[in-house]
């Protein structure tokens, strides 16, 4: 049976804190399970590891976190961009946060969450002495739906990717390419039960043994897509654009 439900009790987390046993404390009471999955927001892993910076303007945080714009458009409020960040994430304004940080300072996301996440596992591990898995999660928007939803950032001692080709499905049918996104799926439930306004910024999931491996196991960076296999790499206005300078470039203009 799968069960997904908030951790309660922690602090406002500030630059320097032992995320790690702050958390332990906060599960010890859920009594840590072999194959529990603990899910935390990035925000908390900011905060810890000092990626709050002082910013007048927002949009300059930005541009400095930016590696390549993928597509933007201007609205009555401003501009919204879409950009890969240097982790190789594409989202908007390149996971730079305003919210819940004092005013004149923005939060950026950590600087390697795969690394924060192993950090954390191993230390659950240590002081529980049970196999659990942990992943980092962060909000999204998605092309083509509404809404946005978590997803895995970082992970560490869990498979982020169930890889079902060569199986065969309930019909006896071969899967060809069938690879489930389950970080991202396990992040996604863990925000049910975390939210946005809650102060919870942790989750346990329980129930999902067989995905918690290794410490040595790919982490969520393993999920970026490479950009030779990405067919939506560019904007609409993006795309147009490149396309006619290329056109100018072939006639010689």
């Amino acid at each position: 049976m799968l069960t997904v439900f908030g951790v309660e009790g922690l602090p406002e987390i500030a630059v320097g804190d032992d995320l790690a046993a702050i958390i332990g404390d906060a599960v010890a009471s859920s009594a840590l399970r072999d194959g529990d999955i603990v899910c935390v927001s990035s925000k908390v892993v900011s905060k810890a590891e000092g990626r709050q910076i002082e910013a007048a303007d927002r949009e300059d945080a930005i541009t400095a976190e930016t590696v390549r714009i993928v597509a933007s458009r201007q609205h009555p409020g401003g501009v919204t961009r879409i950009v890969e960040n240097r982790l190789g994430l594409v989202l908007a304004a390149a996971g730079v946060d305003a919210s819940n940080v004092p005013e004149g300072t923005v939060l950026l996301l950590p600087v390697d969450p795969d690394a924060s996440a192993r950090a954390l596992c191993s230390a659950l591990r240590e002081r529980f002495g049970v196999r659990v898995g942990v992943i980092i999660t962060d909000t999204l928007g998605r092309p083509w739906r509404q809404g946005q939803t978590d997803v895995a950032i970082g992970a560490a001692g869990i498979r982020v990717l169930n890889d079902l080709r060569g199986q065969l499905d309930a019909g006896g049918r071969r899967l060809d390419v069938t690879v489930a996104a389950v970080g991202d799926e396990i992040a996604s439930a863990a925000d049910l039960v975390k939210g946005k306004a809650s102060g919870i910024p942790v989750a346990l999931v329980r129930g999902l043994d067989h995905l918690v491996a290794d410490l040595d196991e790919p982490g969520a960076s393993a999920m970026i897509r490479p950009a030779a296999d990405d067919m939506f790499r560019l904007g609409t206005a993006e795309a147009w654009d490149e396309g006619y300078q290329a056109g100018l470039h072939a006639a010689g203009q």
